[in-house]
């Protein structure tokens, strides 16, 4: 593959996760109208629904979890970057591709890989909420944890393609 193709890769990788993460921040949105709902429920009529609360639940998961790798591909998640906000472009470039490289890659794998067989046990007895009312997809959130490790590894490829790209002395601004 070329180099030019990589740029397009990471660019489609980026379009991937900002597709999603635009899907699912509409979550958001569920969230404040149910607990709202939730809260009238409780304390005007006096009466809870534990659906309605695992079902907030399950939305807060997906919202972080599946906007992740696009938090990550807009550089918004919190870092601690008292060299890297001044370093050159090249520097950027060599601390972008190792950290995607040795650190969020094989985090990301080992995510993926170590969940698979916890996920496929709730599958296996599609396990449902603990609470007799609950909601009776909790193999669903479970299934969540494996989604979150694949898409934060594909931007972190992403990431590790473009740092490649700038070493490499093409200079591309990033799709974001």
């Amino acid at each position: 593959m070329s180099l030019p193709h990589l740029g397009q890769l990471a660019d489609r990788i980026d379009r991937l996760s900002a597709a999603i993460g635009h899907t699912v921040a509409w979550c958001l949105l569920f969230m404040v109208l149910a607990e709202f709902a939730l809260v009238l429920m409780r304390y005007v009529l006096g009466v809870g629904s534990i659906w309605l609360q695992e079902s907030i639940i399950y939305a807060h998961a997906a919202l972080f979890m599946l906007a992740a790798a696009w938090t990550l591909a807009a550089d918004a998640h919190v870092r601690v970057d008292i060299f890297y906000a001044d370093a050159a472009p090249r520097t950027k470039a060599i601390v972008d591709l190792f950290g995607a490289l040795l650190l969020l890659l094989p985090f990301a794998l080992a995510l993926m890989f170590l969940s698979f067989p916890y996920v496929a046990r709730s599958w296996a007895i599609l396990e449902g909420s603990r609470e007799t009312s609950g909601l009776p997809a909790v193999f669903l959130l479970k299934t969540l944890i494996p989604l979150f490790a694949a898409l934060l590894a594909l931007q972190g490829l992403a990431q590790a393609l473009r740092a490649a790209l700038v070493l490499a002395g093409i200079e591309r601004v990033p799709a974001r």
